[in-house]
């Protein structure tokens, strides 16, 4: 039998007046998401602010160019925020550049994308995801993306630069594609090609989350 050491009255007395302090909490080390999305977000601005200047384009030129506010392009272009896939979209259009010349670094002939230096593109209500498949600069009329689409949701997708086509397989779940005013009802091992320079919908219809490969080639 373990006995507890007893306290004196006047102990005891002070420690009920006083309740123990609370160890202060240690910080923690920045998440991995929170890590890439700065990293992101460096690449973003860097990027942005040199293809902006080399085209001659100021801010104003831009924001009538692409659709995204003055304000947001200067706070995005000076890494105060972080855009979401949908305005990153608008601003590649704006700009005339593939989309991955804005998430990415140039690399040399030969390069690798290991999975774990991919950072994660979320729509503005997390409902859809999309990974980079390529490595910046591979090809510039050619990427590949992984998206993930939640259970009974959709996303709108604003219209890509004229001429822009995509390929969307399905790897897991349902696709329900809308484009221009039409509808196609695809399953697991189901492949759509369409025209991506008009306003285009994905939706999961099912109850559990989809996956796909998004292939987009553009025209030159």
């Amino acid at each position: 039998m373990v006995l507890a050491a007893r306290k004196s009255p006047a102990v005891a007395r002070a420690s009920e007046a006083s309740p123990p302090k609370r160890a202060k909490a240690r910080p923690t080390a920045a998440s991995g998401d929170d890590v890439g999305a700065a990293e992101l977000g460096r690449r973003v601005a860097d990027n942005l602010r040199t293809k902006r200047k080399t085209r001659g384009m100021s801010l104003d030129d831009l924001a009538a160019a692409s659709g995204v506010s003055r304000a947001a392009l200067s706070q995005i272009e000076t890494y105060k925020s972080t855009p979401t896939v949908g305005l990153l979209w608008k601003i590649a259009v704006g700009l005339g550049v593939p989309f991955a010349e804005l998430i990415g670094e140039q690399r040399g002939a030969t390069s690798v994308l290991r999975r774990n230096e991919v950072q994660v593109l979320r729509s503005l209500d997390g409902k859809l995801e999309s990974r980079p498949l390529t490595p910046a600069g591979t090809n510039p009329d050619v990427e590949l993306y992984e998206l993930r689409l939640s259970p009974r949701s959709q996303h709108a997708a604003e219209p890509h630069a004229r001429g822009t086509a995509e390929v969307l397989v399905v790897l897991t779940g349902a696709l329900r594609m809308h484009v221009g005013g039409e509808s196609w009802e695809l399953a697991a091992g189901d492949t759509i090609c369409f025209p991506a320079d008009r306003p285009h919908v994905y939706e999961n219809p099912a109850g559990s989350e989809a996956r796909y490969h998004d292939l987009i080639l553009y025209a030159r």
